[in-house]
């Protein structure tokens, strides 16, 4: 019954699963700002015409990683640009807006969302958000005319960004509840923000989700994997979602790994175990199945190591860094040797991983366009999703977020 399963607990009634779509994308822009002819190109990456309905964008490097960025006060200028290209490429069929932010957004990580209840005709006007310590207030009004989707959650810690969407009709049929960010630098000095992660904590229904957009160590040479193991472990230790005081009694999970469904994305950097002569000979003869059995990534699921009891998809498609430049569709490096460009042996730096129990792979692929020198990733799943109804209808928690970024 289209997706619609039922399955019976002796220890309760029986919960009905039902099946969501969740479009999952990676890309790093190499420190480029948003322009409006990208939205060719967001199109494309966003498959829209497999509307998901969830989707979930990890971003690296939407700044340029210099010691400015890196060390100064977080600007959220980028993050709003992208934000709103993505609104806007999402909800063009639709004609619809979203949030207009009346004053800037909050800053703490541990917040709580209130809205009056819906009408039954369109969203109230008047929404406000209100921070765990009832120290900040941001009100909103919506206008008229609401988009297909909605923003959900935003982070940005330097260069990483998470984006989540979700189709407004889902909040009217799931309780979306406990909605989170957390952040983990761990780049220099194992603490600066120019590598590490941001992540979204939320429960749609009786199902916790978590995603985890990365940005890990670079390098190629004997080891530099073994910075990654580090940092992975590192933003498994310290990604945490805390719980209000007053909201102890609920099971709402603190850590990545407690969570139902988990997503981890991004420019993950791992390399290949191969030199780089005898690389792009197989990524000439499209041969990726030999290819990938250099692949350090695949070594670790294989082996049970950082990601252990994590899966991934077949990888059908080219390595997706280092091209030499903007709009250019060749590899750095190479022979014959060109003048003040990089030598890259060609990798799959920019991955999808998820854990958990219901989720199912429909699609894995990597877009064209040639905005960066990696090209963009995204991955579109089947989530079952328990449908638990909101114990108080007086109680949406939802969070109406703006196009600003939480940071």
């Amino acid at each position: 019954m289209n997706g619609l399963s039922v399955r019976s607990l002796d220890r309760g009634p029986c919960i009905l699963n039902n099946e969501l779509r969740i479009f999952v994308g990676t890309w790093n822009v190499a420190g480029r700002s948003p322009v409006g002819s990208l939205a060719v190109d967001l199109d494309e990456w966003l498959n829209l015409k497999e509307a998901a309905d969830i989707y979930v964008l990890g971003f690296q490097e939407i700044v340029p990683l210099k010691p400015k960025t890196v060390i100064g006060a977080e600007d959220p200028t980028e993050a709003t640009n992208w934000n709103v290209l993505i609104g806007k490429t999402l909800n063009s069929k639709y004609g619809g807006a979203w949030l207009t932010p009346m004053v800037n957004p909050i800053t703490n990580d541990d917040y709580r969302y209130y809205q009056a209840a819906e009408s039954d005709t369109r969203l109230r006007s008047d929404y406000e958000i209100v921070s765990a310590r009832g120290q900040s207030r941001t009100e909103y009004k919506i206008s008229d005319c609401v988009g297909s989707y909605k923003l959900m959650a935003s982070k940005k810690m330097v260069g990483v960004f998470i984006s989540v969407w979700m189709r407004r009709t889902l909040l009217k049929k799931y309780c979306v509840s406990e909605v989170k960010v957390s952040s983990v630098a761990c780049g220099i000095m194992g603490y600066l923000g120019n590598k590490g992660s941001v992540s979204v904590s939320m429960s749609i229904g009786g199902t916790s989700f978590c995603f985890v957009a990365a940005h890990l160590a670079s390098g190629e040479k004997k080891g530099d994997e073994g910075k990654r193991n580090r940092q992975v472990t590192e933003i498994f230790r310290r990604t945490s979602f805390p719980r209000p005081s007053e909201d102890c009694h609920k099971n709402h999970p603190l850590t990545i790994l407690g969570h139902d469904q988990i997503f981890w994305f991004g420019d993950l950097n791992y390399r290949l175990y191969l030199e780089d002569n005898l690389a792009r000979e197989l990524i000439k003869k499209k041969n990726w199945s030999a290819l990938q059995e250099f692949d350090q990534l695949g070594k670790e699921l294989e082996d049970g190591g950082v990601f252990q009891g994590w899966q991934e998809g077949d990888i059908e498609f080219a390595p997706t860094y280092k091209y030499s430049s903007s709009n250019c569709n060749r590899y750095s490096g190479g022979l014959p040797s060109r003048a003040g460009e990089k030598q890259r042996t060609p990798a799959w730096c920019d991955r999808i991983l998820w854990h958990g129990k219901g989720v199912k792979q429909l699609s894995y692929f990597r877009s064209e366009s040639k905005f960066s020198d990696h090209r963009p990733v995204s991955a579109l799943f089947s989530v079952l999703v328990e449908d638990q109804k909101c114990a108080h209808s007086s109680l949406v928690p939802f969070p109406p977020f703006s196009p600003l970024h939480n940071s």
